[in-house]
């Protein structure tokens, strides 16, 4: 059950509708949810949403249907981050985020549908951005579809993530500013070209002894494979990433990783900062840079 205490100057009121949308950042398609759902209510009674005006000190509750085809599994899960709204959890290689057609099992979304199960409490999956199956780390998960669009909405959310090339670049610090397309007749392969959607991610060198370089890159935008497609599109790919270019004889998957996310919270506007540290098989290599 979702609970939002009203806080309006004394004397004034505002429709539901009004302070839900303006306050509360909540879409319009969620409201329509929200006044339908038959479970609206302000101070305990139930109310017709379209019709209710608030004031403040009212308490308003609502709950929403969770409508979803994704089967509920325990899997390992590693809890970076938890609060009445928010889910961080630290990503393994090898493992969805979504499940497929193909792959109905065994995704992040299984695991943490199976942990809201476990603890008997009727939450969805609403990921706030997406991570590549062998991309480790930091994946933002709100409990609330209401949080999901505050925090899209916002536009608050800092990526960085962590990476390992052959070479170095030069300069060492800069950015990348090429749109990025799919590569037709593919429907997975991406590239640069004229054509695509804006692109652009910031790098910076951690490390480097001239034959590998560990980078540290953020991102201004969020297109598939955009990491992966720029430092293709430089000469310079991912080490492990067969799909674009990348030698997998040191490390069986594109060398990746999540390793911090930056955000204000959607409710209190604090500011949370969360790490995770580089996985065993990064790790190696990017100690021999030292």
């Amino acid at each position: 059950m979702t609970e939002i205490l009203i806080t309006l100057p004394e004397g004034t009121e505002c429709s539901a509708r009004a302070y839900l949308m303006r306050e509360c950042g909540i879409s319009s398609g969620l409201w329509k949810r929200i006044k339908h759902s038959g479970t609206f209510a302000v101070n305990g009674m139930p109310v017709i949403a379209a019709r209710t005006v608030l004031r403040a000190g009212d308490m308003v509750s609502y709950e929403l249907p969770v409508i979803s085809s994704v089967i509920p599994e325990q899997l390992p899960l590693t809890v970076v981050y938890e609060d009445a709204d928010l889910l961080v959890i630290d990503k393994s290689a090898g493992q969805l985020v979504h499940p497929t057609t193909k792959e109905a099992h065994g995704t992040v979304a299984n695991a943490v549908l199976g942990l809201y199960a476990a603890r008997r409490v009727p939450l969805g999956f609403h990921p706030c951005h997406r991570l590549d199956r062998n991309t480790t780390g930091l994946l933002l998960i709100a409990k609330h579809p209401e949080v999901q669009y505050q925090i899209a909405r916002q536009d608050t959310l800092t990526r960085e993530y962590l990476a390992l090339i052959k070479g170095m670049l030069s300069p060492e610090k800069g950015y990348i500013d090429a749109p990025i397309a799919r590569a037709l007749p593919s429907i997975i392969l991406r590239h640069v070209a004229p054509d695509g959607k804006a692109a652009r991610t910031h790098y910076q060198t951690e490390q480097t002894d001239g034959t590998h370089t560990l980078l540290r890159l953020h991102l201004e935008t969020g297109r598939t494979h955009q990491i992966r497609v720029h430092l293709a599109y430089l000469g310079h790919p991912l080490l492990g990433d067969d799909l674009y270019g990348g030698n997998a004889d040191e490390i069986k998957r594109h060398a990746l990783h999540s390793a911090r996310l930056t955000l204000s919270h959607p409710r209190t506007q604090k500011m949370l900062v969360l790490e995770s540290p580089l996985p065993p098989d990064m790790a190696g290599i990017a100690k021999q840079l030292r």
